[in-house]
């Protein structure tokens, strides 16, 4: 499949997004079910790939006696969560044409615009760094050393003054970076993937989608956080389903937010 040529405008004035309604984020996760079933074993291997690297991620922080990282590595999966479907908005496109999937997609993905994308991620990865790096200087300022003692973590970070302290300011920069993120990413990959067009335009039209439909939009953020959560919560497991689901409604998502070319 070819990515196709971008004929538009890369003014902001000019750049062109769809009105939604609210409830088309529905109509995305039942399309994104509809692929992943479709999608069959491809789908699913995706997913549980992605749940094997977090397991060895979180394992990681065990034995390095990190584990007061892991509420935040949590949080910064959803600032790089956009990256990490690039093979499922690549097989939903594939569906979209009727073709038929022999692999899990994610280099024929990235091949597509391997410049643009490779510079996308990396800003999500910088944004990552950002995210858990400020909550490093949070924990320094509150406490003596990198982190309170692992042993009664819960109650020093969420019960004491002090930890009442940090938890605001966590939350308030958590959203911070997570509402930034979400607007320059929520469709800034699946455009790359599909149209011949740089990074820096993708991100604007993924901002205007936003701006422009700002119920649907937020609607569509918490549907995200709520069904990826709820994959995260069962210990990652959930995530094998999760993640194909938002991973192919996302690809839908653009598809309704931005006119073919």
């Amino acid at each position: 499949m070819e990515t196709t040529a971008y004929t538009g405008s890369t003014l902001w004035p000019e750049l062109v997004v769809n009105k939604i309604e609210l409830t088309k984020p529905f109509e995305w996760l039942n399309k994104g079910w509809k692929d992943m079933r479709d999608a069959g074993r491809y789908s699913l291997m995706y997913g549980a790939g992605i749940v094997l690297i977090s397991g060895l991620l979180t394992f990681v922080l065990l034995v390095t006696d990190s584990m007061f990282l892991l509420p935040f590595l949590v949080a910064g999966f959803f600032l790089i969560a956009p990256f990490l479907g690039i093979g499922l908005y690549q097989m939903s496109a594939h569906l979209e044409r009727g073709e038929t999937l022999k692999t899990c997609n994610a280099l024929e993905a990235w091949k597509k615009n391997h410049t643009q994308i490779s510079m996308i991620s990396a800003g999500f990865i910088i944004m990552m760094q950002l995210w858990i790096a400020s909550n490093y200087v949070l924990f320094s300022l509150l406490y003596e050393g990198i982190s309170p003692p692992l042993d009664n973590f819960f109650v020093n970070v969420f019960l004491s003054e002090k930890g009442r302290t940090f938890a605001m300011a966590s939350v308030v920069v958590g959203f911070f970076f997570a509402w930034c993120a979400y607007m320059i990413s929520v469709i800034t990959v699946p455009i790359l993937i599909d149209r011949k067009i740089d990074g820096f335009t993708a991100i604007r039209l993924s901002i205007k989608s936003v701006l422009k439909n700002i119920p649907a939009m937020m609607l569509w953020a918490f549907l995200i956080v709520l069904i990826t959560g709820l994959g995260l919560i069962t210990y990652y497991i959930g995530l094998i389903v999760a993640l194909p689901l938002m991973g192919h409604a996302s690809w839908h998502a653009y598809r309704s937010l931005v006119p073919s070319a």
